[in-house]
């Protein structure tokens, strides 16, 4: 479904353009005098960045790479390469929860698609020595991606979305757009300020975790940021009166335990606020506010099952 919608004041107004895409709906809002080509051309990039890097599509240049694990080497778009060494470079941090090699577990649980299950622990401990980063092989000299072992699966769900918002965001000022909002299923990345709101600062709101898509908890004031938000409400599975969240700990195979229910990330660029909130999410509170003070650039909002919210001090 596309969808345009006019709004604003002056002879510029801010024009906005809905596709389902990345399995979410995305939103490109923007001002300028040459809107509906940049929305355009914004989508035919979206669409080019979704076959690269889609782990649920069989033709997808990322399912290729798991199609031969443990076979052979693949060659690669230098895009899914840069994304991949990316990941690759997160998910090896020390602590790190971000975990690209995490497919063959997302695929045993399913949790967000309408097949998704409680696996039996056989199946679990079955894929946990799949879900191993180490054994991802990237060799830049010739672009070549190679899962070592028969059974791998990459999945980069908890990175393209962001790198995707900052291609667009590139896309978008290379041709002069100076106020754009883009929204990747609830991924924000602004540019500029709001020239259709007398320039005044782009308002984001922040879900409410305990209440339904579109209740906020509270709403900042962004310009030039990226705001990435990860919470265990998002996709959930609930069996017998117990709920099971969609982020998964690679070494237990199960959603990770945390009191955390969500994570926001405010950041340059829409990438590190999709690395972070991933590398962070289940530790504790304490400790993933003291990390975020060491980062610069970075902020963060924490919201605990309670809806009790904690802020970085730049906030």
């Amino acid at each position: 479904m596309i969808s345009y919608k006019e709004k604003g004041v002056g002879s510029l107004p801010l024009r906005s353009r809905s596709e389902r895409l990345m399995g979410t709906t995305i939103t490109i809002s923007l001002v300028d005098e040459q809107a509906d080509c940049l929305l355009q051309g914004a989508f035919d990039l979206l669409r080019e960045l979704e076959y690269r890097f889609n782990a649920n599509s069989q033709e997808s240049e990322l399912m290729e790479i798991n199609h031969q694990a443990g076979i052979a080497p693949v060659k690669v778009h230098p895009d899914l390469f840069e994304l991949i060494a990316l990941g690759l470079e997160h998910s090896l941090a020390p602590s790190s929860h971000l975990n690209i090699s995490i497919g063959p577990l997302i695929q045993t649980w399913r949790i967000g698609f309408s097949d998704a299950r409680l696996p039996e622990l056989n199946e679990i401990e079955a894929v946990l020595p799949l879900v191993d980063p180490h054994f991802i092989k990237l060799d830049p000299a010739s672009s070549t991606v190679f899962l070592e072992k028969k059974g791998m699966k990459l999945d980069l769900g908890c990175l393209a979305k962001g790198y995707s918002a900052d291609k667009v965001a590139q896309y978008l000022k290379v041709h002069g757009v100076t106020s754009s909002l883009i929204n990747l299923g609830g991924n924000i990345l602004t540019i500029g300020n709001n020239q259709a709101k007398e320039g005044k600062d782009w308002q984001i709101g922040i879900q409410d975790p305990r209440n339904p898509r579109g209740n906020h908890l509270l709403t900042i004031p962004v310009s030039n940021k990226s705001v990435v938000t990860s919470g265990i409400y998002e996709r959930h599975l609930t069996i017998d009166g117990k709920d099971y969240h969609h982020i998964f700990d690679s070494e237990t195979g199960f959603p990770v335990e945390t009191d955390l229910a969500s994570l926001t990330i405010i950041s340059d660029k829409s990438v590190d606020g999709e690395i972070w909130t991933t590398r962070l999410f289940g530790e504790r509170i304490a400790s993933i506010l003291w990390q975020v003070e060491s980062l610069d650039g970075i902020e963060a909002i924490l919201i605990d099952k309670e809806g009790n919210l904690t802020c970085s001090s730049g906030l």
